[in-house]
């Protein structure tokens, strides 16, 4: 059994390795359903597959040097590929190119985004739980303790 911090970086990487494919898995079984529910505005399903695919981009780019960024843009979008090609055999839906296309495009842009751009990058990095301690210290009256429970 390792130990020290070496065993914690190899179990935190498991656990972000975890990210992409729960959301992964998610698209397959929305892929599977005959009907989903429909955005209101025209091309607004074309918003969801860029936002979507670009928040897949960004979890794979997290787990890969900098350099190697465009094999998530890559991989996200073989995966959007077989993911329209997917559909195509679900009763009620079709493959789309146009949906590809969001789909490679969310992920080319949230890669970019996330390799260019370091206050993004900073931004989801930092744990929710540091971002609420923060707030806290920021938003206490002047010589207050932060510590005490709330």
């Amino acid at each position: 059994m390792q130990s020290g911090q070496g065993g914690n970086k190899q179990g935190a990487g498991r656990v972000r390795a975890a990210y992409p494919l729960a959301l992964a898995a998610a698209i397959v079984f929305a892929s599977s359903q005959s009907q989903v529910p429909g955005v209101g505005a025209p091309g607004g399903d074309k918003v969801v597959h860029f936002v979507a695919f670009g928040f897949l981009a960004t979890l794979t780019v997290r787990l890969l040097p900098p350099s190697r960024a465009w094999l998530a843009v890559l991989a996200v979008s073989l995966f959007g590929a077989t993911d329209e090609w997917h559909q195509s055999f679900t009763p009620g839906r079709m493959m789309d190119w146009v949906d590809w296309v969001a789909d490679t495009a969310g992920a080319l842009v949230a890669a970019v985004a996330y390799t260019r751009w370091a206050a993004y990058r900073r931004l989801l990095e930092t744990s929710i739980r540091s971002l609420c301690h923060k707030a806290r210290i920021e938003n206490a009256p002047t010589g207050a303790s932060t510590d005490a429970p709330p």
